[in-house]
């Protein structure tokens, strides 16, 4: 192929041009976040040096496992509380097919929730008594059923903000740290005190995260036919199906949730996102002994203009994240957005 000199110039300048507009292209990986963020920037610099072969801080690609909360974290909690537990009073206080059969325990719970919801004051006794309580008003159901019925409640308006439903209710930035890492090569899990489908359920077609890394709150799951009859005992046949058994296992907050990242995992993740005294333990657990370059981060609930923020408890937080070498996010400061565009705070 020959080319004029004029043409030669005009081909080869619109190569270096290319090759420049290329090179000065901004990354938008992380845009709904403030460019002066400094959590922003402790991440970035953090994946560019254990990405990049040859660095002192490189970790292989089986290595690099990121670790988030949901409630809190990733997802709203001040709506006016926690996802899970409006599901609970709306199972036992306006359920057609349930609220005839709900104990008198299980509506003086409900009872309380509602109450908390509208003050916003959460006593200590609420998490557990919820936690022992929950798995019972779904008791008898599949696993698929139980994911239509979450997937139903998903599709309800949030009463605190316009425009946005249940299921909708993720924090968009945090959104973005999650595709930002998984395209970095990292694996990323999901430990959270929500109930294990729940959680599942909730994350469908938001987050590039797999089923098999949802870890959560486990209840029993059993045979339809198996009744009380122990599990080393009874023997799975071709008319049952799974379904869910009524009963607690374990609830998956504070030390209980490194007990578990270490049974599921069998390595230490290298980098956690939470928000909470929850998420304490899986914070101190990454960042220390870690035979790799290692952060935690911690959400702080500082956003009262564009989210239902609680200043004392952020102030609280912050100050955790200064004494344990966390490094905080603020949602007022770093973030450009909570929920996106034509998302209102009522």
């Amino acid at each position: 192929m020959k080319f004029s000199s004029k043409k030669s110039v005009l081909f080869f300048s619109c190569i270096v041009l290319a090759i420049f507009f290329s090179s000065c292209k901004k990354d938008d990986s992380l845009s709904y976040w403030n460019d002066n963020a400094p959590a922003k920037k402790a991440l970035t610099e953090y994946v560019e040096s254990v990405t990049k072969k040859g660095s002192a801080d490189f970790i292989p690609v089986k290595d690099r496992i990121a670790v988030f909360d949901l409630d809190g974290t990733l997802f709203c909690e001040t709506d006016p509380i926690y996802f899970d537990w409006i599901l609970y009073t709306q199972r036992v206080l306006d359920d057609e097919n349930y609220k005839n059969q709900a104990t008198e325990e299980q509506i003086a719970l409900a009872n309380d929730l509602r109450e908390a919801m509208k003050t916003r004051n959460l006593s200590e006794d609420l998490e557990g008594r919820h936690a022992a309580l929950m798995p019972q008003l779904f008791k008898g159901l599949t696993v698929e059923e139980f994911k239509d019925y979450i997937r139903a409640y998903k599709k309800q308006d949030t009463p605190g903000f316009k425009n946005m439903k249940r299921g909708e209710a993720f924090y968009v930035p945090m959104v973005q740290v999650v595709n930002y890492l998984v395209e970095n090569d990292f694996t990323v899990y999901i430990c959270s005190g929500t109930d294990r489908i729940t959680v599942r359920t909730q994350i469908e077609d938001v987050l590039p995260v797999d089923e098999s890394h949802v870890i959560g709150t486990d209840n029993t799951l059993v045979a339809t036919a198996q009744g009380e009859t122990s599990g080393l005992e009874y023997v799975f046949t071709n008319d049952d199906d799974v379904v869910l058994g009524g009963k607690q296992i374990s609830k998956n907050i504070k030390m209980n949730k490194v007990s578990v990242l270490a049974q599921e995992i069998g390595r230490k993740p290298v980098l956690s996102f939470g928000n909470s005294s929850g998420d304490a333990s899986m914070a101190n657990y990454v960042i220390n002994k870690n035979p790799h370059k290692s952060l935690a981060f911690m959400l702080l609930c500082d956003d009262t203009e564009r989210e239902y923020g609680n200043i004392p408890k952020a102030e609280k937080m912050k100050s955790a994240c200064e004494k344990n070498g966390w490094i905080p996010i603020s949602m007022h400061d770093d973030w450009k957005t909570i929920y996106g565009d034509g998302i209102e705070k009522k």
